[in-house]
């Protein structure tokens, strides 16, 4: 396909060949407006059928129209649900696995006041919460005939949360048949509709948040995205492990799509004044969602979806790991060094090497390399270390778990298995015989069985790897691959999150791929970044997106994942290892991982360095803990884009190089050899960490220098920071009584703080 600017073409995808003689069918004024008995609203709207001729759309009698029904219902004060469906096509329902229907607030009655030309909707507290608007536009005629009469479409006005307005775009043109986008209409083939589209009025200077895990810079206006989960293969490209069908905008609201199936969005870019949606299955389920505040609209997003639930303290220490370490021996001689060093750490991680042959997961130790596994573990755990295991959701030929997968259907049957291959960065090598059919209930029961005996055994938490791409043309249980493809995460990472909390008492994953409520399941991490700046910078960028998007905790590959040029074997620098550090101190989860060895003493010159920021993350966990009652029961993330804090400051709404780690800190990852780098602090007291120095926001710091012993963070005068004030090596070693609090003042640095064992600046 070219690139096309126009809406046919670049959104309805009108040039591809199969889907050349396709039809569209664009809603008209509504012919009927009704109130059920529970209070919801339900109009009808005729919906004329069209056809795309390059790059217009015109009126095409052959086709039968379509009668569709638009629902309105209030979830409480400030959630509007929105479903369009044509006659014969089911809504989905409520109760399914993206939202949580417990934590959903009730319907609101609506009632409705009309006169000649208005109906407005409002709910029983008298806030109104829809306008449909029956009004002509006013026109003074002159030269009729040059241009076809125009086509009337639906003005409706949606209020989420009663003063926030939405308003579908009711036309975007230029004349006759050349349309920028359509408000509200459905797409199919031979006469059967198979998709739907609408359009939501952008303002200028409105800004976007939010789809997952984006890559791109903050406000997502001027981009098309395609939210379809794909192995991300990096973080310095369009394509992601997340995608969520949420957004922000800068204006109160958000909007979530209700759907699994691929989901296309234009903010401001086929039409500048549109947001325009398309979604791969023929019925349209919005949840307007408002409450204000950025922070409002995530918490009434998370009531939806899910909260995150705060996490076992030890998880928040340093998670040590390499692609990979292949035997007891091996990890106890790296945990021996990392002790005897005295660099603190709390998790060991095996990932692809303690099966018996190197990626083919079986779910079953090496007998050679790990004798004893229990016993193993149960070493590792009294020294402070708790053991987590890598493993994925393939099975391919020669696993000796295959047969029994398929003759039980716990695999989705593949037409031909010789051809089935999983994404670019699986390195198994085997041919696959398909993937575990999360569909399916038993085949569900199956997995955590093979789970429930690793974690019985002593394993602290599982890596439910890759679930980003499942073979489209299997027959999987339970719906269609099309439409549990990007549902399989959420599928996949419930079942190892819910096992996992039975044996252990204590629910943690370690998850790469995401959908609409996979933050009910964390720990999520940010892929396979590279070994460079790009990839540092492309990591910080994606994880503020994905806290826009409605998850608490996150975390990524210290010091990213691959070498450059060589992905096995080129080594990150000195100076990107200990930047990333800095930044990994400051995330909600740090983990050390790589394709070649990543535990601080392989790093001899600057290995003291690091030790100092490694105490410096363990004196901060009481605060992480403290932060992370927050994300359990708000809107907020750990690692906080600067706008949620700043919604109204303009400098805040695209900054995405620095950002907020809980309530206190701000900080600034430097991402360069220079050691230097521009810093905004926005209005407030703000107060240097390292040297107590004072600073009125807001103020623009430029070329700021920042040797590498020392990352910028500020906090903001007067917070009081729980810390814990002694060196340790684990989180098994801190005692309550030894908390205390950093006070922030001006004039008083870190060393003149209750952490004053801590040498930053080194």
């Amino acid at each position: 396909m070219k690139p096309s600017s126009f809406f046919t073409h670049a959104i309805l995808d009108g040039d591809v060949a199969a889907r050349a003689e396709q039809n569209v069918w664009s809603a008209g004024k509504p012919e009927s407006i009704n109130l059920s008995g529970d209070g919801t609203l339900t109009a009808i709207l005729p919906h004329a059928a069209m056809r795309v001729e390059g790059w217009s759309l015109f009126d095409d009698a052959r086709v039968p129209a379509l009668r569709v029904r638009l629902t309105i219902t209030a979830f409480g004060p400030e959630v509007l649900r929105i479903t369009a469906a044509p006659d014969g096509v089911a809504v989905r329902p409520i109760a399914g696995p993206m939202l949580t229907p417990d934590a959903v607030p009730p319907h609101q009655p609506l009632c409705v006041r009309r006169d000649a030309v208005t109906t407005c909707v409002i709910d029983d507290a008298g806030a109104e919460r829809a306008r449909i608007d029956l009004a002509e536009d006013p026109v003074k005629p002159w030269r009729n005939g040059l241009v076809p009469e125009p086509q009337h479409f639906p003005r409706l006005m949606f209020r989420p949360d009663g003063v926030c307005g939405v308003p579908l775009l009711s036309v975007s043109k230029f004349h006759g048949p050349q349309y920028e986008c359509l408000p509200l209409a459905f797409t199919g083939m031979n006469g059967t509709p198979d998709r739907a589209t609408f359009s939501l009025h952008a303002e200028p200077g409105e800004c976007f948040y939010g789809t997952g895990e984006r890559f791109a810079p903050l406000d997502l206006s001027g981009k098309t995205l395609q939210l379809e989960n794909t192995d991300g293969l990096g973080v310095n490209n369009r394509r992601a492990y997340k995608n969520v069908p949420f957004f922000l905008s800068s204006r109160g609201y958000g909007v979530l799509l209700h759907t699994s199936y691929p989901v296309r969005l234009s903010f401001k870019d086929v039409c500048t004044r549109a947001v325009i949606g398309l979604v791969e299955e023929p019925v349209l389920d919005l949840f307007l969602v408002g409450g204000g505040s950025l922070e409002a609209i995530l918490r009434n997003y998370r009531k939806l979806t899910g909260f995150p639930p705060e996490l076992p303290r030890w998880t928040y220490g340093a998670w040590m790991s390499r692609m990979t370490y292949f035997s007891a021996a091996e990890t106890e001689e790296v945990a021996g060094r990392l002790r005897k060093e005295q660099f603190p750490c709390d998790v060991i991680h095996l990932d692809t090497g303690w099966f018996d042959k190197d990626w083919v997961c079986e779910w079953t130790f090496n007998k050679e390399r790990f004798p004893d596994p229990a016993a193993y573990m149960k070493r590792m755990k009294d020294d402070g270390f708790r053991i987590t295991l890598w493993q994925n959701m393939n099975i391919g030929a020669g696993n000796k778990l295959l047969e029994e997968a398929k003759a039980n259907r716990y695999l989705a049957p593949i037409p031909d298995q010789a051809t089935a291959r999983d994404s670019g960065s699986d390195f198994s090598a085997q041919t696959f015989g398909g993937q575990i059919d999360f569909s399916n209930p038993a085949a569900v029961i199956w997995y955590q069985g093979l789970l429930r005996n690793l974690l019985e055994m002593g394993a602290a938490a599982i890596k439910t790897d890759f679930g980003e791409d499942i073979d489209q043309r299997a027959d999987f249980y339970g719906m269609s691959a099309q439409e549990l493809h990007n549902l399989y995460a959420l599928l996949y990472q419930k079942a190892a999150f819910d096992v996992t909390r039975e044996v252990t008492g204590e629910g943690v994953i370690w998850a790469r791929a995401g959908w609409t409520g996979c933050q009910r399941y964390p720990i999520h991490w940010g892929g396979d970044a590279a070994c460079t700046w790009d990839g540092l910078a492309g990591s910080l960028r994606g994880g503020l997106q994905l806290g826009l998007s409605g998850f608490g905790y996150w975390s990524h590959d210290v010091p990213g994942f691959h070498g450059m040029p060589d992905f096995m074997s080129s080594w990150p620098t000195d100076n990107l290892y200990v930047r990333w550090t800095q930044f990994g101190v400051f995330s909600s989860h740090l983990r050390y991982h790589g394709t070649t060895p990543r535990e601080p003493y392989e790093y001899p010159a600057v290995a003291n360095m690091v030790r100092e920021w490694l105490k410096l993350r363990y004196a901060l966990i009481p605060y992480i803990e403290q932060q992370a009652r927050i994300v359990a029961a708000s809107g907020m993330p750990m690692l906080r884009a600067m706008v949620l804090h700043h919604p109204d400051d303009p400098v805040c709404r695209t900054l995405d190089d620095q950002y907020y780690f809980g309530e206190a800190f701000l900080v600034a990852p430097v991402m360069n050899d220079a050691d230097r780098r521009d810093v905004y602090l926005p209005e407030g007291e703000w107060v240097n960490i390292w040297t107590g120095e004072r600073h009125e926001g807001p103020v623009r710091m430029t070329d700021l220098p920042a040797e590498l012993s020392v990352m910028p963070v500020f906090a903001q005068a007067g917070r009081i920071v729980p810390v814990y004030t002694e060196p340790i090596q684990h989180t098994g070693e801190m005692h309550e009584e030894k908390i205390g609090e950093w006070i922030i003042e001006p004039g008083r640095a870190l060393a003149d703080s209750p952490l004053s064992f801590i040498r930053i600046p080194y």
